[in-house]
């Protein structure tokens, strides 16, 4: 996929694919505007969607 097509975008990156303590991501979905969490280690991952304090989902806007 180019660029332009991406559904996902970065925002957030830290850790590293190359230590124990693995990598954690926040991406943001450009068309529903969603953040989410990811974090990866060895052969182990996971996502969730970041939660405000009310519990709804966190919106960016993304336009």
């Amino acid at each position: 996929m180019s660029k332009e097509t991406d559904r996902f975008i970065v925002v957030h990156k830290e850790g590293s694919d190359f230590k124990d303590t693995g990598a954690c991501q926040i991406l943001v979905d450009k068309v529903t505007g969603v953040a989410y969490l990811t974090w990866k280690s060895g052969y182990g991952a996971g996502i969730t969607p970041l939660l405000a304090p009310d519990g709804k989902p966190i919106v960016y806007q993304t336009r």
